[in-house]
């Protein structure tokens, strides 16, 4: 009892004691960790894959694997080194046909030279799948996706939109690029456009990650105008009378409606306007026919039209 009473004591008042004894215990640690390492044990361990191929060639559809699972036999501090993943080279698959390997079979040959440390018992991953193909250029040609324009309403777009260059290089792939449709349209991002438009756009594809662009964007740039309404009557023009036929239309002119861009006011002139009814496919009876406005400015839009009577 007294011995007890002696050690406790020891323990409790005298706080040299404690650090004598945890450097005790941390030495005993160390030494049965090392003690450990240098015993042979079995177990299974994620090793690093890297394949070795032609990459100016060939490149990847999918994400090749990165690893292989693989049971083996060692020394404790190799596979402790293996575990933490401290200088641990990679192990290499030579592909000769890079584009023909599928699916290819991790045989313990393939890395019985590369784990001269080790045992290997057998492994676990037992397929590796591929998805290896030529790689390829392909210049095509750029458009802009001009109805899929959001512009502010009873704003439209008045040029020809220019693209500079009109073109890129695109890289990757081979059945990828040659499937593509041509010319490749470009989308803007923007919303509510109501001035003129010069941005640089991104050229996009759907498969964006496995297709490199040279260059990776283009400018893109056209006018934007605001449409006027514009209420007016126009004069009737009827053209392929039917032979014999005398249609009456009691009319000569007819109320339209129409938008036209704001910058085409100046140079609108209300003769240069009016309204065609054809009659070339028409029989005898009482029908009622749109006729079509001619000689609007530029992108101009017809809002409203009122429909002819033609009787024979």
């Amino acid at each position: 009892m007294s011995l007890l009473r002696s050690i406790f004591n020891l323990l409790r008042f005298n706080r040299k004691n404690w650090r004598a004894v945890a450097l005790c215990i941390f030495a005993a640690t160390v030494f049965w960790f090392f003690n450990a390492l240098n015993k042979r044990y079995t177990t299974n361990i994620a090793f690093p894959i890297d394949f070795e191929y032609d990459q100016e060639s060939y490149i990847a559809v999918r994400p090749l694997p990165e690893q292989v699972r693989i049971n083996v036999t060692g020394m404790g501090w190799d596979l402790f080194r293996r575990s933490v993943g401290i200088k641990v080279p990679p192990l290499v698959i030579p592909l000769e046909r890079p584009a023909e390997v599928k699916k290819l079979p991790t045989l313990p040959a393939l890395f019985a030279n590369q784990l001269e440390r080790f045992q290997i018992n057998f492994i676990i991953t037992d397929t590796l799948r591929l998805a290896l193909e030529p790689r390829a250029t392909r210049r095509v040609s750029l458009r802009l996706d001009s109805p899929a324009i959001l512009f502010r309403p009873g704003y439209i777009m008045t040029s020809e939109p220019k693209i500079t260059p009109d073109s890129v290089v695109i890289e990757g792939p081979e059945r990828l690029i040659n499937s593509l449709q041509v010319p490749v349209f470009l989308k803007l991002s923007q919303r509510n456009i109501d001035e003129n438009f010069k941005e640089d756009v991104e050229v996009k594809f759907l498969n964006n990650e496995l297709i490199k662009r040279d260059p990776p964007t283009v400018s893109v740039q056209f006018a934007v105008d605001r449409l006027v309404d514009v209420s007016d009557s126009i004069q009737l023009e009827v053209i392929n009378y039917p032979r014999g036929a005398r249609p009456q239309f009691g009319i000569r002119r007819v109320p339209f409606k129409f938008r036209i861009p704001k910058a085409s006011l100046q140079t609108y002139h209300r003769d240069s306007v009016y309204a065609v009814l054809d009659l070339k496919h028409f029989s005898r009876g009482v029908k009622k026919i749109l006729p079509t406005v001619k000689g609007l400015p530029e992108h101009s839009v017809v809002v409203e039209a009122d429909s002819v009577v033609v009787r024979f």
